[in-house]
């Protein structure tokens, strides 16, 4: 994808203004394509080049805690579903969008550290409750407070309004991707 294919501004960094990578990108397609319409790639490889330097901080932020995203998504999954903080596996797998055999590996990660306990259901003994464990809401507490302490300070170069517009576009496409998705 573009979003990364094109070298470096050799400004970008020197001055707000000076512009950033996809900035470069777009005037290399002025150049060689001046009648292409890039407003979307304009956008979109924006998107992605900050999903990239996301992936890597929210990589780093959970790994001082000694997880892998995919482990602090379980954690956070099970805290943010309230007390008692259980969920069966199909739950977890489903709303993380992880086949079976990866939540499993997931699970098993997260019952030697202690972060979690499987159980059987008492009203159904084939079923199997995944509970969070104090030492697993502690861990991901924790790790919340960092992540999203980050998160503000990285955000912080824009003002209230500009969040609130941003949320507000990001939203309107997510809610459009995800209603064209099956099922």
């Amino acid at each position: 994808m573009d979003a990364d294919h094109a070298a470096p501004h050799p400004d970008a960094g020197d001055h707000p203004d000076a512009g950033d990578h996809v900035d470069h990108l777009l005037a290399q397609w002025a150049e060689e394509r001046p009648e292409l319409d890039v407003r979307g790639l304009a956008i979109v490889a924006r998107v992605v080049r900050l999903q990239r330097f996301l992936d890597r901080r929210t990589q780093a932020a959970v790994a001082a805690h000694g997880l892998t995203i995919g482990e602090s998504n379980v954690l956070a999954a099970l805290r943010r579903s309230g007390p008692p903080y259980t969920l069966t596996p199909t739950e977890l797998y489903r709303g993380l969008l992880l086949s079976s055999a990866a939540m499993t590996h997931r699970l098993d990660r997260l019952q030697e550290l202690g972060y979690v306990h499987r159980s059987r259901a008492e009203h159904d003994r084939r079923q199997v409750l995944v509970a969070l464990t104090s030492e697993g809401r502690e861990v991901v507490d924790a790790m919340m407070d960092d992540y999203t302490d980050h998160l503000n300070t990285l955000l912080g170069v824009l003002d209230e309004d500009e969040r609130s517009q941003l949320e507000h576009g990001l939203r309107a496409v997510l809610l459009r991707l995800e209603s064209d998705e099956p099922g």
